[in-house]
């Protein structure tokens, strides 16, 4: 087990395996030493993380949905690098959208919830940049939904 499995596993998170897309996409693209990962929903071992932040979702609701796209985004990192995420140089970015009201503006915190797990677990490689942006919905009526840029060796 490499340095990033044995922190998430001090933490008590093991990566589940890479979801499988739910339409016409692949889940990731490598383009050089760029890996380009499509946007994952929030899913837990109960199912979809559905709602609305602002009408029935509070924000911190909507932080453990992101910290669970954030674990299925290293998930799939995992599967493009071969099942070593020790290949993972760095997170470059992530973009949140929030399945929000209208006068939701707790975007930022809501996705703290994937910043903050990224960075617990991948130390400086996961300091990113990040955009927090509001959807009036989203696939499935899922919470939350975050892609990636992640540079890999």
């Amino acid at each position: 087990m490499g340095q990033f499995e044995t922190k998430l596993a001090e933490m008590g998170v093991t990566l589940p395996d890479a979801p499988a897309p739910a339409a016409n996409y692949v889940p990731y693209v490598q383009a050089g030493d760029m890996l380009y990962v499509s946007g994952q929903i929030a899913k837990d071992d109960s199912g979809l993380i559905v709602g609305t932040l602002g009408e029935d979702m509070d924000a911190a609701a909507g932080a453990a949905a992101a910290r669970v796209c954030a674990i299925a985004l290293l998930a799939q990192v995992k599967a493009a690098c071969g099942g070593d995420l020790d290949r993972l140089v760095r997170v470059v970015k992530l973009t949140g959208f929030v399945n929000s009201t209208a006068d939701f503006t707790d975007q930022p915190q809501v996705i703290n919830g994937a910043s903050d797990f990224i960075g617990e677990a991948l130390g400086e490689a996961g300091k990113h940049a990040r955009a927090a942006v509001s959807a009036p919905s989203l696939p499935f009526g899922v919470a939350v939904e975050i892609d990636g840029v992640f540079q890999i060796r």
